[in-house]
């Protein structure tokens, strides 16, 4: 079920998102009922979920906090958010109110690419059933050389990208697992039980508006994509791309 946090900042219910997928991935979505969530560890860039080398800086750090020589203060934090990563999951969705060209370009690798657009608060109903905590909220992005991740919670650290990122245009879906503990304390021999990610139950009907077809595929592969949500009894509109149109 959707949680409300403090932490995440959630857009209008109206906002457009849309998710870009290959055919695989698009049809085990539709049967399964179920999103998969990645762990936020496994992503390729590397401050994924990490605070900003201002975080680090013993200049910042004294400043805010008044610490002279010394981060221990940060080193502990550290030390929490790199165990932390492998307990929180992730679920990347674009928001814009058109599909972006940019985004079929990063997310495809052939041309059988599938994006299915939705809102924001169909997402959150589609959740309704759904036992697992979810939260949701936009990504910030800042320079991770000058500008300060907040330390005040641990999903702080989720909630911000570097500024390279910031075509993404991202809403960001999480989930924790929870963090092991013994006598008390957090327990950091402890792996996390997923290795990779977890699939989590949506109402996939709820979920998507619209399906689109990448403007590069053929006449073919739009009629396999109606075939196939026909089978599934999924009622949607299946649309080929509005970048395939011609000028006039």
């Amino acid at each position: 079920m959707y949680n409300h946090h403090s932490v995440f900042d959630l857009p209008e219910k109206t906002t457009k998102i849309w998710r870009y997928m290959d055919f695989t991935k698009f049809i085990d979505m539709i049967n399964s009922q179920h999103l998969f969530f990645v762990r936020s560890d496994k992503f390729k860039d590397p401050f994924e979920g990490r605070y900003s080398n201002a975080n680090k800086s013993l200049n910042y750090r004294e400043k805010i906090y008044g610490e002279k020589n010394d981060n221990k203060i940060f080193k502990k934090l550290e030390n929490l958010n790199r165990y932390d990563r492998k307990f929180t999951l992730i679920n990347c969705w674009h928001m814009n109110e058109y599909e972006s060209a940019a985004m079929w370009d990063l997310y495809l690798k052939s041309e059988e690419g599938i994006a299915i657009q939705s809102t924001v608060g169909k997402l959150i109903d589609s959740f309704c059933e759904t036992e697992e905590s979810i939260y949701i909220g936009k990504v910030k992005y800042i320079d991770f050389k000058r500008d300060w991740v907040p330390e005040g919670n641990t999903f702080n650290p989720f909630i911000y990208k570097r500024k390279s990122f910031e075509h993404e245009k991202e809403l960001r879906l999480l989930h924790h697992l929870g963090l092991p503990s013994s006598n008390g304390a957090i327990d950091y021999s402890a792996d996390s039980p997923v290795q990779f990610g977890k699939s989590i139950s949506c109402d996939i009907k709820t979920l998507i508006e619209n399906i689109y077809v990448s403007p590069t595929s053929a006449d073919w592969f739009h009629d396999l994509i109606i075939s196939m949500c026909e089978r599934l009894e999924l009622k949607k509109p299946v649309l080929h791309s509005d970048l395939k149109e011609l000028p006039y």
